[in-house]
């Protein structure tokens, strides 16, 4: 994977272009969760059901939708990793981008519901380390 290195400013001018996108993927992963639960009811449900039986086929259809909507979310978190956003948690909406304090690699970390990206962590902390842009005398 190639690192896109983003200064505050550049990381913002991305939100944008990444929001919306961001924000069907997550819809998309709450389609998907949705589905895996009913996949794992109709699992319990059809077992050892012939291959006619309407349960039988529901869950082959649930299957199979759950299939290519993985393979959409895998295609749109790829793209934004192309854009240099790196997607962490699609139930957060929670995007990092690398960025330099000084010499050392950090990341800007922003969620869905935040207007601008005002935190950043260290790669070893990851979420639970950030901090606030301002205090960091980023701004």
């Amino acid at each position: 994977m190639r690192i896109t290195l983003f200064s505050v400013e550049e990381a913002n001018r991305l939100l944008p272009e990444i929001r919306p996108q961001v924000e069907r993927l997550r819809a998309m992963k709450r389609e998907f969760d949705r589905l895996e639960t009913r996949t794992e009811v109709m699992l319990v449900a059809t077992s050892g059901a012939a291959a006619d039986n309407p349960d039988a086929i529901e869950l082959r259809g649930l299957s199979e939708k759950r299939r290519r909507l993985g393979e959409n979310i895998g295609r749109g978190i790829g793209a934004l990793h192309e854009k240099g956003a790196l997607v962490k948690d699609l139930d957060k909406g929670l995007c990092d981008f690398y960025a330099l304090a000084g010499d050392r690699l950090i990341l800007l970390c922003w969620q869905l519901g935040e207007s601008e990206i005002a935190f950043w962590h260290s790669l070893e902390d990851g979420y639970k380390g950030r901090q606030s842009l301002k205090n960091a005398g980023f701004e």
